[in-house]
């Protein structure tokens, strides 16, 4: 399986690479904890809108801060592994912060894609990626699934 995993400042310069051959670039973001079907769904879905699909995950800290005390469940290594093993992931990086939009900057990937339970205008990130020339995508939400319930029904 060829390397999918870089840091943030390594993968600009391979994106930037792939610009130089006319690829369009996508890029989504998430915890993605437990994987779960509706991840993969999701995932699929993004991969649809580009050539390449880049995969960031919130650093333990960052899902931490985000989720509570009592996540995450894997570590960030351990996560990065599971995403990269997808089809769908052709890279994979991580961020500290709350949300990606200082990935996004240094990145400037062509779409962000994310999930159907936003709406594109609200999501922080939003000025980033349209400030440099990108779009924000929304994909529909796979009702159903969620790593919280999964963990829920886990304790019972």
């Amino acid at each position: 399986m060829k390397n999918k995993i870089y840091d943030r400042e390594t993968l600009a310069g391979v994106l930037e690479k792939l610009r130089t051959q006319k690829k369009k670039i996508a890029f989504t973001n998430g915890c993605f904890d437990i994987l779960h079907a509706g991840h993969v769904r999701y995932l699929a879905d993004a991969r649809a809108f580009a050539d390449v699909l880049v995969i960031a995950l919130n650093s333990d800290a960052s899902v931490k801060r985000l989720k509570g005390d009592a996540r995450p469940v894997n570590t960030l290594t351990d996560r990065m592994t599971v995403i990269a093993a997808l089809e769908s992931a052709d890279y994979v990086t991580s961020f500290n912060e709350d949300t990606p939009v200082e990935t996004l900057a240094l990145l400037k990937p062509d779409i962000h894609v994310k999930g159907g339970d936003y709406i594109a205008e609200k999501i922080p990130e939003y000025a980033t990626v349209t400030a440099y020339g990108g779009t924000v995508r929304i994909v529909s939400f796979h009702k159903g699934y969620s790593t919280t319930s999964i963990i829920e029904r886990s304790k019972r």
